[in-house]
């Protein structure tokens, strides 16, 4: 009876020079403490990865949240990248700027999510669009100049009916009136049927406080973004004023 003691007892002793294997403190606290003595959690461990009763580690537990903790991570380190560059969907708000396969290919390649590639787009119509609104506009005035050109026989004819144009119209006519007419080839042309006392002038004075209107004139101004687009009242309040003074009968 007792050699199979003492052969218990040496076979669980470990050899010499062998390590003896470190315990898990909270494990090791558990096993220390007097039975019946609840041990206490460990600092730092949240609470739903402790089991009180057996006062031990739920290791379950820990290692199912590590898991998904890991999942969450790689998948936020790629969120919104779509397999390839065809997925993205951008929205843009107007018919300039469009969707371009080669931008989208090296947004791709550079892990842009769909936000951002988002973002680009939209800082690309905030900044752009004015610059192209502008070269726009500069380009058709400058067709219009050449088309006025070629109807008064060329840019030496044209540059001296334009001075005499600036200087009959900001003499006879409002400064509003004037621009808007100047700003157009048809206004122009207007400007200058006036001027040459083909029709009467758009707005002139006729003494006792009276006035004279052209319908072509008129129409003109119907013409300019002020009226039909920015409805400015005062301008609209003109056209329709000449108007009345046109066709007083109708009301």
């Amino acid at each position: 009876m007792t050699d199979d003691l003492l052969a218990t007892t040496n076979a669980a002793a470990p050899k010499d020079g062998a390590a003896t294997p470190a315990a898990d403190p909270a494990t090791a606290e558990a096993a220390a403490a007097p039975a019946g003595i609840p041990v206490a959690i460990p600092d730092g461990l949240p609470e739903k990865f402790w089991d009180a009763e057996r006062g031990e580690l739920r290791t379950e537990s820990l290692v199912k949240s590590y898991r998904a903790l890991e999942q969450k991570l790689g998948t936020l380190s790629g969120r919104g990248v779509p397999a390839d560059a065809g997925g993205y969907e951008v929205k843009i708000d107007n018919d300039i700027i469009t969707s371009d396969p080669a931008v989208n290919a090296r947004l791709h390649a550079a892990g842009f999510t769909q936000t951002q590639a988002q973002t680009v787009y939209d800082l690309a119509s905030e900044y752009m669009l004015p610059m192209v609104n502008e070269v726009a506009a500069e380009f058709q005035a400058q067709a219009q100049i050449e088309r006025l050109a070629r109807h008064f026989g060329g840019e030496d004819k044209w540059r001296q009916t334009a001075t005499q144009l600036k200087s009959w119209g900001g003499a006879k006519l409002p400064r509003e009136i004037f621009e808007a007419l100047s700003g157009t080839y048809e206004g122009v042309l207007a400007l200058h049927r006036m001027m040459q006392g083909a029709e009467p002038g758009l707005i002139e004075g006729s003494g006792a406080g009276g006035e004279t209107t052209s319908e072509d004139g008129l129409r003109v101004l119907m013409q300019d973004p002020r009226y039909w687009r920015d409805h400015d009242p005062a301008f609209v309040q003109q056209v329709r004023d000449g108007f009345k003074r046109l066709y007083p009968d109708q009301g």
